[in-house]
């Protein structure tokens, strides 16, 4: 089923002061606020199926420099192809600090990153979480998980390898620690769900004004909607992960199967009844 028509955010021109997303298609967002740009999880090349089955993955340097033309900071929250191709040849171009897991620094010294642009945050469950500093950005990284929709498996689970031969194939594209991250700017709290998965009992989050919220895998999660609203207290949640990502980026975002939205706005809705929900159109930007 196709999402809603109506649910869209309508565009309104970001102010002075304001912190504008725009959504860059499946889990990829850039976030800026007074000339600083975060850039989570950009995967613009959307490989067709065939060359995921039959062929390495290459990065579409043109696309990604039309799309992110300059980045402070890189997350991953983790490493499947469609989160992770696009970060090591965004971070050469721009020079961008890449955080995330010890797959995503290995794979970005596979592409020549230096080691300076690079950093490890794998937070262990119930410390502390890493945080860091970009500009008028403070993000806090709190362990996560991967939902398991794949016939009750999590799709190419385990780590990738130091010094591994690139280009990967997709299956090379292992998934490693998966991150959610917290970002505080201009008075502002966001969080971004990777995956739809919580491990929110190792989590200590003040309750955030938008949560990025994957929608693809949530029907295998139990109580996602639930877990979700109770774990981050919501003012808006923004949907994302629900495009067709093997589908060419100038074709716009087309609905994978099986997301069952009426569902899933549904139990939202029952958990926090005020909760304002909605997605963007490809390339779309939402102010706040």
């Amino acid at each position: 089923m196709a999402l809603p028509h109506d649910i869209f955010f309508p565009a309104i021109a970001a102010g002075e002061g304001s912190v504008s997303l725009t959504w860059l298609g499946t889990a990829g967002f850039a976030l800026e606020h007074h000339g600083h740009v975060i850039v989570i999880d950009p995967y613009l090349t959307r490989a067709s199926l065939s060359r995921c089955f039959w062929a390495p993955l290459q990065s579409d340097a043109q696309l990604t420099e039309q799309y992110v033309p300059r980045a402070d900071a890189i997350v991953l929250s983790h490493t499947h192809f469609d989160h992770a191709l696009d970060a090591p040849e965004i971070a050469r171009r721009t020079g961008a600090r890449v955080f995330g897991s010890r797959s995503a620094l290995n794979l970005c010294r596979s592409f020549g990153v230096p080691e300076t642009q690079i950093e490890a945050i794998e937070p262990a469950a119930g410390s502390t979480p890493h945080e860091a500093e970009v500009g008028p950005f403070r993000l806090r990284f709190w362990p996560s998980a991967h939902s398991a929709f794949l016939l009750g498996r999590i799709p190419f689970p385990g780590d990738i390898a130091d010094c591994c031969d690139v280009p990967l194939r997709t299956q090379g594209y292992r998934c490693g620690m998966v991150i959610g991250t917290e970002i505080e700017v201009a008075g502002r709290r966001i969080f971004h769900v990777g995956s739809a998965e919580l491990v929110e009992r190792h989590w200590q989050i003040n309750p955030v004004d938008l949560a990025l919220a994957c929608v693809a895998g949530w029907t295998s999660t139990e109580r996602y909607p639930e877990r979700l609203v109770a774990a981050l207290s919501p003012g808006t949640v923004l949907f994302h992960h629900w495009d067709n990502f093997l589908r060419d980026l100038a074709q716009g975002a087309v609905t994978l199967p099986a997301m069952r939205f009426p569902a899933l706005i549904d139990r939202l809705q029952t958990a926090a009844p005020s909760l304002k929900i909605g997605a963007l159109p490809m390339l779309g930007t939402y102010t706040l």
